[in-house]
């Protein structure tokens, strides 16, 4: 924890579940400054309540590039990057009736991570190297049937957290992925 002291970090997927308890964590590890990404900037508003001069909210789709180019030139001083914005549409690979589900989960999961991972590289190479942590699944690694485009997309954002790891260890950044099992969050609601 003292390794993240007066560091400054991003969080996506900051409003709920994991992302919020990482923004948390962060604030008793002594992080500088945290931003708090979210699609909708006043699902944060709580956190941000809770300490105004450390916490700073951030509206970022990471599904929408120009966004998230525009993330990385507005937070400039990041030394962290956590992946944690996701998205879980509860389809099957056959018995769903459109691949809308799948098609979405791509997006969020793998190319949405991806289209972070490449905007925030130069930022972190520009700080000194620093860290990319991207919230995988233990869906990563296996498929369940009553899930399985959303493990098909977490095992593609495994893969790519591989390769970017190779890529940006030139320049000093250590790119991690965490694979929580069954977390009790919003997501994991198949209604939601």
């Amino acid at each position: 924890m003292r390794r993240l002291q007066d560091k400054v970090a991003l969080v996506t997927g900051a409003n709920r579940g994991i992302g919020k308890a990482f923004v948390e964590a962060l604030v008793k590890a002594g992080a500088a400054r945290i931003y708090a990404a979210a699609r909708n900037v006043t699902s944060v508003t709580s956190l941000v309540a809770d300490d105004p001069g450390l916490i700073v909210a951030v509206a970022l789709d990471i599904t929408d590039p120009g966004l998230v180019q525009d993330a990385a030139k507005r937070c400039g001083d990041v030394n962290l990057v956590v992946n944690n914005a996701g998205a879980n549409q509860w389809g099957q690979l056959i018995g769903a009736e459109t691949l809308d589900g799948a098609r979405t989960e791509m997006e969020t999961n793998y190319f949405g991570t991806l289209v972070m991972c490449r905007a925030f590289a130069p930022v972190l190479a520009a700080n000194g190297g620093g860290a990319i942590i991207n919230v995988l699944s233990l869906s990563s690694l296996v498929n369940f049937p009553s899930v399985g485009s959303y493990c098909a997309s977490k095992a593609a954002a495994h893969s790519m957290t591989l390769g970017v790891r190779a890529e940006l260890s030139r320049q000093g950044t250590q790119v991690v992925g965490v694979f929580p099992g069954p977390v009790d969050t919003d997501m994991s609601a198949p209604d939601t």
